[in-house]
């Protein structure tokens, strides 16, 4: 059995992650509209990752005896500036997202909890590598510049990318 608190933070977690998926979904629809189909793909890979971090959150307060509460879902940004902004807007979202494990981290330790903190670390691995994978874009981004042809060999190197096996379901 969790704490109030840890059950709040933890339904607070799940729908911070529902919102994750949202965005990275109207990122993709952008993507789409400028012919960057790689890019949707990406977006989309990364909506369905986020759905699946909100299940494991969801799975984990009920396996602990606790009621979810589904709380709105803010309406995400459609418009972006560019190709690299819509990944500089990702790597803002995701050190957030780290910020927000982080503190539900710290609770779990304060609380003793250590169920919780168990769980949790399997996404402060996952945050590591989402905020590594979204700065080499980036960099990559930046090297190739507004470049068409560049441009076109990241949109074919993102068209590869699948949903990966561990996904951290249980």
């Amino acid at each position: 059995m969790i704490s109030k608190s840890i059950t709040e933070a933890l339904n607070k977690r799940i729908n911070e992650e529902l919102y994750s998926s949202y965005l990275y979904m109207s990122m993709a629809s952008h993507s789409h509209t400028l012919g960057l189909k790689g890019f949707a793909n990406w977006f989309e890979i990364q909506a369905q990752e986020e759905m699946l971090h909100a299940q494991k959150f969801y799975h984990y307060v009920l396996d602990q005896g606790e009621k979810v509460i589904l709380d709105a879902i803010d309406k995400p940004p459609s418009d972006f500036k560019s190709p690299i902004d819509l990944f500089e807007e990702t790597l803002d979202h995701e050190n957030k997202v780290t910020a927000a494990i982080n503190q539900v981290v710290e609770l779990a330790a304060k609380e003793n909890d250590h169920a919780t903190s168990i769980m949790l670390q399997w996404f402060v691995t996952e945050q590591i590598e989402e905020v590594a994978t979204t700065n080499d874009i980036i960099q990559q981004l930046k090297l190739v510049g507004s470049d068409g042809s560049g441009l076109y060999m990241i949109d074919r190197q993102l068209a590869t990318r699948t949903l990966p096996q561990n996904t951290g379901q249980n």
